[in-house]
C-alpha cells in the first residue's frame, strides 16, 4: 500500500450504498489494505426489492456492488466483478435479477448469516476489504416531502420506500426509518469503534447516507468513535432528491440528522465549489477543515475519477504514496 512509510495503514469504514459507495471503495482500496464498507439496507427496487419480498432477506443489490468494489484489477477480479453485475435478460421472471444477487441469497439461505454469507463471497472474490450491512434486517425508508400537492405546495407528504424517495418530484425535508430503532450489525459496530478514519460519501444524501444516522447504535458508534471523519461532497445535487441542494446545504442537512456527530474533513471538488468561502464557514461550524481538490473526471460528467480520489484520500490520511493502478 504506503511502501515507504513503515506504519500499518490505517483502518477505514466507508458508509453509504449504491452507485456513490462504490464510487469511494474503488479508490480506497488502493489507499489501505484494512477497508470495511458497511451498506444500507432500505433498497426496495428492482432485483433487490423482488428478492427482499420473496424470500424476506436483506436487500442485495448495494451489497453486491459494494463486493464487486472491491475486487481486484486482475483478471481474477475483473472477471467476478462482472459476473456479480451480470445481469438476465429473458422474457421470463428472472428478467432483470442480478446474478451476484441471487448468489448472496443462496448463501444467506444455506448459511441462516448474512455476514457470514457476504464474507464468503468476499474470499471467493479476494475482496480487498470487508462488507457488512448496517442492519440485520431489511428497512423501509419513509421521507416527509414538500412540493407534491399542487394545491398547496408547503404541505408535506408521507413518500415511502427508497426508490421512491431518491426519485421524488418534490423536495425531502427529513427521512426516518420503519422499524425506527433497528438492531445494528454488531460485526459494523465493532468496525466503527475500530477505525483510523469513517468515511461518509459521495452518495444519495437522504436515501444512502443519512440512514445510517438513523440506526441508533450505529449513530452512537459514530459519535464516541476515536476515528476521525471525513465527509465526501457529491459533484452535483441528485434529480429529485436533493435538486437544488448547494453543496453547503449537504452539510447543513446532515448537521439537522445528526447534531451530535464531529466530522474532521470535507472533500470537495475544486470545480465543484461555487462558494469556498461559504463552504469552509459551513465545515468549521461542524468542526471540519475543508480540503478542495481535483477529485473529478476529465469528461465533464459529475463523476469521481478514482485515481483523483485515491490520491486525495492519500493526503486525507496522511498517507503519502498509494499503490499503482494496473
Amino acid at each position: 500500500m504506503n511502501a515507504g512509510e513503515g506504519k500499518a495503514p490505517p483502518a477505514v469504514v466507508a458508509l453509504g450504498g449504491g452507485h456513490g459507495l462504490s464510487a469511494s471503495l474503488r479508490p480506497l482500496r488502493r489507499v489501505t489494505s484494512r477497508l470495511t464498507a458497511v451498506v444500507t439496507v432500505a433498497d426496495d427496487g428492482g432485483s433487490s426489492g423482488r428478492l427482499r419480498e420473496e424470500f424476506g432477506v436483506l436487500p442485495p443489490g448495494d451489497l453486491r456492488m459494494a463486493l464487486a468494489a472491491l475486487c481486484e484489477d486482475d483478471d481474477w477480479g475483473r472477471t467476478w466483478a462482472r459476473v456479480l453485475q451480470h445481469r438476465y435478460r429473458t422474457e421470463g421472471s428472472m428478467h432483470g435479477h442480478a446474478a451476484g444477487n441471487l448468489l448472496l441469497v443462496a448463501l444467506w439461505e444455506l448459511l441462516d448469516d448474512p455476514v457470514e454469507g457476504l464474507d464468503w463471497v468476499g474470499r471467493l472474490l479476494g475482496a480487498s476489504g470487508r462488507v457488512l450491512p448496517m442492519a440485520l434486517e431489511p428497512l423501509t425508508l419513509v421521507a416527509d416531502v414538500v412540493g407534491l400537492d399542487a394545491g398547496d405546495p408547503l404541505a408535506a407528504s408521507e413518500v415511502r420506500g427508497q426508490v421512491a424517495v431518491a426519485t421524488t418530484r418534490g423536495q425531502v425535508q427529513a427521512v426516518r426509518l420503519e422499524p425506527e430503532r433497528p438492531a445494528a450489525c454488531p460485526e459494523a459496530l465493532q468496525a466503527v469503534r475500530a477505525a483510523d478514519w469513517v468515511v461518509l460519501g459521495p452518495g444519495s444524501l437522504f436515501s444512502s447516507l443519512i440512514p445510517h444516522l438513523l440506526v441508533p447504535e450505529l449513530a452512537t458508534a459514530l459519535v464516541q468513535t476515536p476515528a476521525r471523519r471525513v465527509f465526501v461532497l457529491n459533484l452535483a445535487a441528485q434529480s429529485g432528491e436533493t435538486e437544488g441542494f448547494s453543496p453547503t446545504t449537504h452539510l447543513e442537512v446532515l448537521a439537522a440528522h445528526a447534531p451530535d456527530l464531529r466530522v474532521d474533513v470535507v472533500l470537495a471538488d475544486q470545480a465543484h465549489v461555487p462558494d469556498v468561502a461559504g463552504l469552509r464557514r459551513a465545515a468549521e461550524c461542524m468542526g471540519a477543515e475543508l480540503m478542495v481538490e481535483d477529485v473529478a473526471e476529465r469528461s465533464g460528467l459529475p463523476r469521481h475519477d478514482p485515481v483523483r480520489l485515491a490520491a486525495a484520500f492519500g493526503r486525507v490520511f496522511g498517507r503519502g504514496r498509494i499503490a499503482p493502478w494496473r
